[in-house]
């Protein structure tokens, strides 16, 4: 995959209008666009999405849903989502799925605005999107259940089995963007597993830890659906690491653990390159003596870590442009009370 999308253009703007909780960077974080004020309080911005409708973008901050139609420079309240921390994930036809991180919260978004519909998934770990068809859609819940739709979220039923049996911790599913059918699960102790139809059978994937790990984030490379992303922390030894696989998901290989130059927390934002198989973004923040944000950059090509460092509180949301992967939307957190 390559290329931008048509009808997607670059920020005409220096700086952004209407909201605190968004930014962008053309150099990967060294330098962002100034925002409207600054966020105060405590807020997180785990929702945020680039729709297939041209220069727009929608965002979610402390229950605030906001709407960008001009690539991010000017964004405004369109709605409310109630009850949670929602992340956002785009589907064709101008539509969007909002869900709530690890809870009952979701509502489809269109045009006119968001619209709550009820789950059979009381702890919702992640959602997926048919690329064909923008209401045909999957959720995975944290007892590891798998649940479809074709109406948009209207009605539901039982997709596939469960990856896991008996009392388990789900942290995260992830859905191929390009394939529905093929979506990888991480759980506590346990490490992990993938599916290539559908949950109708599931893989354990290897390479985790010799002694299990905790699973937390997991991210299929848009550019290439054999490489997948995984941050775990490995048992025994209790140290974090960033995997890359190039199977799927089926077998992982160690590619980046935490030092002292590389920060990693239990479910670090990772962020794959949307064009380029071989690049991860990954974050590390914190309001803690001010320490503010470094946002990494994992080349696999050269195995180099690079880093750029900004002052928020945390980067919660990393997007890259349909117009140019080179710049990123950023959603931003805070804990300390100021930008």
């Amino acid at each position: 995959m390559g290329g931008s999308t048509p009808g997607w253009a670059l920020p005409a703007c220096e700086s952004v209008s209407g909201t605190s909780a968004v930014t962008f960077t053309l150099d990967e974080g060294k330098n962002l666009a100034m925002t409207a004020g600054e966020l105060q309080g405590i807020g997180y911005t785990y929702g945020l999405a680039a729709l297939d409708t041209p220069n727009t973008l929608l965002a979610e901050h402390k229950g605030e849903l906001l709407r960008s139609e001009d690539a991010g420079c000017t964004w405004s309240v369109v709605g409310a989502l109630a009850g949670s921390i929602f992340r956002i994930t785009a589907a064709k036809g101008g539509l969007a799925y909002a869900w709530a991180e690890n809870g009952a919260g979701f509502y489809r978004i269109d045009e006119n605005g968001p619209q709550a519909f009820t789950t059979p998934a009381p702890n919702i770990i992640g959602l997926g999107v048919d690329p064909a068809d923008g209401k045909h859609l999957r959720i995975g819940d944290a007892s590891g259940s798998l649940h479809e739709s074709h109406d948009g979220g209207e009605t539901w039923s039982k997709q596939g089995t469960p990856p896991a049996s008996g009392s388990v911790i789900g942290y995260r599913f992830a859905f191929d963007p390009a394939n529905l059918d093929h979506v990888l699960w991480g759980e506590s102790v346990n490490g992990g597993a993938v599916s290539f139809d559908g949950g109708a059978t599931w893989q354990k994937s290897a390479g985790l830890g010799a002694n299990g790990a905790n699973l937390f984030s997991i991210a299929v490379s848009p550019a290439a659906s054999d490489v997948v992303w995984a941050e775990a922390l490995e048992m025994g030894p209790d140290i974090r690491h960033i995997h890359r696989s190039k199977d799927g998901g089926k077998t992982f290989e160690v590619v980046v653990t935490e030092s002292a130059e590389v920060d990693l927390i239990n479910g670090t934002l990772i962020v794959p390159h949307p064009t380029d198989a071989a690049v991860l973004y990954f974050v590390f923040g914190t309001g803690y003596n001010d320490y503010g944000t470094d946002l990494f950059r994992y080349d696999h090509g050269t195995g180099v870590v690079t880093k750029t460092h900004n002052g928020y509180d945390g980067v919660s949301a990393i997007v890259a442009s349909p117009a140019d992967p080179k710049l990123l939307y950023l959603g931003l957190t805070v804990e300390n009370g100021g930008g």
